[in-house]
């Protein structure tokens, strides 16, 4: 039994939703293509227990892999934007709190300066 990296024991629970309902949608997507497990699975390059993890949200498959599920739905275009910067709401946010933060210092810097002005 291969051992389980540590990483994906501590995926959130709401990332391990989004990957087992990422897996439903890609079976849906192939069945609704009605291809069959091993038909998809040779499309794809991968033994059918891998495409069945796949399907179930195993956090274990490849990205390659999954970028290759989302090729054959003709999806794989959406990959470019998920890490995008203009995204990424977290470094967004201390961007701001770094804007915020020197636009004070400067407006305490200027009132000191004026401050020295007048005496």
């Amino acid at each position: 039994m291969p051992k389980t990296a540590r990483a994906l024991l501590q995926l959130p629970p709401a990332t391990l939703a989004a990957l087992e309902k990422l897996g439903a949608d890609l079976a849906v997507a192939r069945l609704r293509r009605k291809e069959s497990l091993k038909t998809w699975a040779g499309r794809m390059g991968v033994s059918v227990p891998t495409l069945q993890r796949l399907e179930a949200g195993d956090p274990g498959v490849g990205i390659g892999i999954v970028a290759t599920a989302l090729w054959l739905i003709q999806r794989d275009g959406a990959l470019g934007q998920l890490a995008a910067p203009e995204h990424d709401q977290g470094a967004i946010e201390l961007d701001v709190r770094e804007a915020v933060a020197l636009g004070r210092a400067r407006a305490q810097a200027s009132a000191q300066a004026r401050s020295a002005m007048d005496t």
